[in-house]
C-alpha cells in the first residue's frame, strides 16, 4: 500500500470545510491530518501534523490564506510545506499573490470534487497545478510588476535549448504544446522541465515563469 496523501484543510466557512473533509476523507489514498478556521490557525496546526498538502482558502479572520500561505511556503521558509489554493475568487490580484507567496496551485471552489482530488494529488507529488491559460492571464496582468527594472543582461545558468524551454512555460505553454513547437517528445520535455528546476533550483513550474520574467527572458 502506499502512504496517504495527508491533508490539512483550512476555511473559514465550516459548511464548505466539513464538505472538503468529507471529500477528501473518503480517497482511499488520502487523509485528513486536520482543519481549521483561519490562517493562522492551519500555520500553526501545520508545524504540529506536518501535512503533505494544505487546502487554503483565501479570505478568512486572524490571518489570510496568502499570510498563512507565505508563512508555509514562502522563500526562506525552513521545511515548506506544499500549499493548494481553493477559493470562490477568480482570476485577480488575489490569485497572483497566493503564487508569489509560495503556494504550488489554484483551484475554484466550484470546480467538481474530482478536480479537486486531482489538485491535491498533484501538489503532493511535488508538481505545480497551473493551467496553461491560467498562466497566460495571470502573466499578462500581472508580468510588468516582476519584470525587471533595467536592461543589464541576466547570467542564467542554462543551455540554449534550456532557455528555449523556459521561455515557452513562461509563456503559458503545455508539455505537450512545448513538444510539439520543438519537434521532440513529452518525455524529453519532462526532462528539460527537471533540469531547469534543478539548476535553478526553482520548486515548480510557477516559479520558473516568475523568474524568467525576472530576469528579463519573456516580454
Amino acid at each position: 500500500m502506499t502512504v496517504p496523501i495527508r491533508v490539512l484543510v483550512c476555511d473559514d466557512q465550516l459548511l464548505i470545510r466539513s464538505a472538503l473533509v468529507t471529500i477528501i476523507d473518503a480517497q482511499p489514498d488520502m487523509e485528513v491530518a486536520g482543519e481549521c478556521g483561519d490562517g493562522r490557525a492551519a500555520v500553526d496546526l501545520a508545524a504540529q501534523v506536518r501535512p503533505d498538502v494544505v487546502v487554503m482558502d483565501i479570505r478568512m479572520p486572524v490571518l489570510d490564506g496568502i499570510g498563512a500561505t507565505r508563512l508555509l511556503a514562502g522563500a526562506g521558509v525552513p521545511n515548506p510545506v506544499k500549499v493548494l489554493v481553493v477559493t470562490t475568487f477568480n482570476l485577480d490580484e488575489y490569485v497572483y499573490e497566493a503564487l508569489r507567496a509560495g503556494a504550488s496551485g489554484f483551484l475554484l471552489k466550484d470546480a467538481p470534487p474530482a478536480q479537486l482530488l486531482h489538485g491535491i494529488r498533484t501538489v503532493g507529488m511535488g508538481a505545480a497545478l497551473l493551467d496553461p491559460d491560467v498562466t497566460r492571464q495571470l502573466v499578462g496582468k500581472y508580468a510588468a510588476r516582476i519584470r525587471p527594472t533595467d536592461s543589464t543582461p541576466r547570467d542564467v545558468p542554462l543551455t540554449p535549448r534550456e532557455l528555449e524551454v523556459l521561455r515557452l512555460i513562461a509563456n503559458g505553454l503545455s508539455n505537450s504544446e512545448i513538444a510539439a513547437a520543438l519537434v521532440i517528445s513529452p518525455e524529453t520535455v519532462k526532462t528539460f522541465v527537471s533540469r531547469i528546476l534543478a539548476k535553478l533550483n526553482l520548486r515548480d513550474r510557477v516559479q520558473a515563469v516568475v523568474y524568467a520574467y525576472r530576469q528579463g527572458l519573456v516580454t
